[in-house]
């Protein structure tokens, strides 16, 4: 019976303590690894830094197409710009000029590498 009042009068002493470091460990833990937490906050700054990076790409290639189409038109035509668009719409080339094909080109219907490709 002592050994009971002994264990309660211990207990009543250790309790209050035991939940208080409970409580800062769950509250630091989720600090670190919740969903809001530290482990949450720099993943989210990579993906800005990738999202960022990925649109200054995108503003590069537009201020390269808005250049060329610049280029194109009627009140300042590139003399260079329209014989690049001419070989490229009428496949043509002078007789000194080496070709390298680019297989990402796009193949026109009717012709010759369309048709063998299609037969594969």
């Amino acid at each position: 019976m002592n050994l009971l009042v002994e264990l309660k009068n211990r207990a009543r002493h250790v309790v209050g303590p035991l939940l208080g470091v409970s409580a800062v460990i769950y509250f630091a833990y989720h600090a670190v690894n919740g969903d809001r937490g530290l482990m949450a906050w720099l993943e989210l700054k990579d993906r800005v830094a990738a999202a960022e990076e990925s649109a200054e790409t995108v503003a590069f290639q537009r201020r390269t197409i808005e250049n060329r189409v610049r280029l194109l038109h009627p009140e300042s035509l590139d003399p260079d710009m329209i014989e690049e668009r001419a070989r490229i719409v009428i496949n043509f080339a002078y007789q000194g000029d080496i070709v390298i094909p680019d297989s990402r080109m796009e193949l026109r219907p009717g012709t010759e590498e369309t048709e063998k490709r299609n037969s594969r």
